[in-house]
């Protein structure tokens, strides 16, 4: 077997490069190891516990101890199906602040600021803004992916962003436009009720010409023959095969993922690979390091009023609600629930937001267990920019074997400043007049912690990775001793071989990451066409008074 160009993972990036490069005429073969992403589980918004806790769409990867949280391993899931995680995901589609680009620019990713990223951002989308106001000019409106709004009928999304105001900070119609900063509605990859994962929106109209082919195969490492990579070593149908790529060979296998694949086939750190008898190819020493990731702590809130989800947190209402969704694609199931959202600076002079929030009218765990009070509701939140840096290390030379995941969370006395930080304006927001009707109690973290050192232990206990991992394979000029890839995305040191997804991140963008992903598979695909679009000049708003005023 053999085409023009192999892509190893049919995740966010790799789906969107799947589509250009076969619209482009190129022969392109995906390489996949998860199965079908059919099925209501992964197909119904609603349903989004589910996926990322089933064996059958999840790597099933848990980091190492963390020592700053209590030792506590966690859950790092990826998904194993076609689409990647953006078919385990929760759905919330943020582009990231204009400030992150420019940012990656000046860490040496040339021809990635903001003004060259956005024609990207606009190619691929088709935003829908269903008569709720926002950016039209800022947005695309006939790219693959279809980016919504939640209908926000629950009055608790209006609350939230009325709080907002009333704490003084501001408001946004639309925080992937120009202007991030403040509270306003949520967007989602969510298309007539249905999850719109990379899956969707671009793998599948890819294989329906006939230059795409995706097939399911374990990749074992990159074959790379005097210093050029020439195909990708397989295991399928328990046979160990060779399939060769005529022109190169794209790695877009995950933050995870990609790291390992390099070091399996001689390209990392030499010691490291020396250790596990790893034939050096190219001495990289940033291979698997720069890791990093979004942490939030939910806070939790115990309603007054009947009006949260709970109410349907019983097996006939989900049947109902279920079977609604199954014949009609409306109803609750048909969104992710997560409908308001909010950006914030934690303090004065920092320029640009550091806070997220995503806002919930269910008090309920990640993995589906809801709170033990019944009515309530939640905002997730957390800093933005940890300087917090992991690695992802082998475990064996065998490809079977997970890697080793460390995070290193919480490893600076600045993430601990930040998150209390967080907490406490979170607090505030939450004490606003437009809460008054709904608040009745905090049940989480609880009104009894207050000093630094109960919020702290508070942190250590229950913070929880909000599945962004990223940067692991950074992107930097050539000369630059810890870049993995050049602003091209090829791998320094090896011809014919490029990574693309959220590991070439130089650092981790504002927000989730599934909408930049696809942005880096979308750009990924110019730079090997060759051919660029045009940057673009549009002024992205900043506070005014962003150093002497925190909102």
């Amino acid at each position: 077997m053999q085409a023009e160009y192999i892509i190893v993972g049919a995740g966010s990036a790799g789906c969107a490069m799947a589509y250009r490069l076969a619209e482009a005429g190129k022969r392109v073969l995906v390489i996949e190891h998860g199965g079908t992403d059919a099925g209501p589980f992964i197909q119904m918004p609603a349903a989004l516990s589910y996926p990322m806790n089933m064996k059958t769409y999840d790597w099933g990867f848990q980091t190492e101890p963390e020592p700053h949280l209590g030792n506590r391993t966690l859950v790092t899931p990826r998904g194993k199906v076609v689409g990647g995680s953006s078919s385990i995901n929760g759905m919330v589609y943020v582009r990231g602040h204009a400030k992150d680009f420019d940012h990656w620019a000046e860490q040496g990713a040339d021809g990635w600021s903001y003004a060259d990223v956005l024609p990207y951002f606009k190619r691929q989308e088709s935003w829908h803004d269903s008569g709720h106001g926002g950016d039209a000019d800022w947005r695309g409106t006939d790219g693959p992916l279809h980016v919504t709004r939640g209908p926000r009928k629950n009055p608790l999304f209006h609350a939230f962003v009325e709080a907002g105001k009333q704490a003084g900070y501001q408001v946004t119609d639309d925080y992937n436009g120009q202007k991030q900063e403040g509270f306003g509605p949520m967007e989602q990859t969510v298309w007539k009720g249905r999850r719109w994962s990379a899956a969707n929106a671009y793998i599948r109209p890819a294989l329906e010409r006939e230059n795409c082919e995706l097939i399911r195969a374990f990749a074992r490492k990159i074959v790379i023959e005097d210093g050029r990579a020439v195909g990708v070593e397989v295991e399928r149908g328990g046979k160990i095969e060779v399939i060769r790529a005529e022109a190169e060979v794209i790695i877009a296998a995950s933050s995870i993922n990609s790291p390992k694949l390099l070091m399996l086939s001689g390209i990392g750190p030499a010691a490291h690979l020396n250790e596990h008898g790893i034939e050096v190819v190219a001495d990289r020493a940033g291979v698997g390091q720069n890791l990093q990731d979004h942490l939030e702590v939910y806070m939790q809130y115990a309603s007054k009023k009947p009006i949260t989800l709970y109410r349907y947190w019983n097996l006939v209402w989900k049947g109902i609600l279920g079977a609604q969704w199954l014949f009609t694609k409306t109803g609750l199931g048909a969104s992710n629930q997560f409908e308001s959202a909010a950006f914030i600076r934690s303090r004065k002079g920092v320029e640009y937001p550091d806070i997220q929030y995503h806002f919930l009218p269910i008090a309920v765990r990640y993995d589906g267990q809801a709170a033990a009070e019944g009515h309530g509701f939640q905002a997730h939140t957390g800093p933005m920019r940890s300087p917090s840096r992991g690695e992802i290390t082998l475990k064996s030379a065998d490809p079977k074997d997970a890697p080793r995941i460390f995070f290193n969370y919480m490893s600076t006395d600045q993430d601990w400043e930040d998150f209390r930080t967080c907490i406490r304006l979170t607090r505030e927001i939450f004490s606003q007049p437009a809460f008054e009707p709904f608040v009745k109690f905090e049940i989480q973290p609880g009104n009894a912690l207050q000093t630094d050192d109960e919020i702290d232990s508070f942190i250590r206990e229950h913070a929880e990775s909000a599945y962004h991992p990223c940067g692991t394979c950074r992107m930097g000029r050539a000369d630059d001793p810890m870049a993995v890839v050049d602003p091209e995305l090829r791998v320094i040191g090896v011809d014919g071989l490029r990574v693309a997804d959220s590991s070439v991140f130089p650092r981790i963008t504002n927000g989730n990451l599934n909408g930049p992903s696809i942005m880096v598979g979308e750009k990924a695909s110019d730079h090997i066409l060759g051919r660029r679009l045009p940057s673009a000049n549009d002024e992205p708003w900043i506070h005014p008074d962003w150093q002497n005023s925190q909102r």
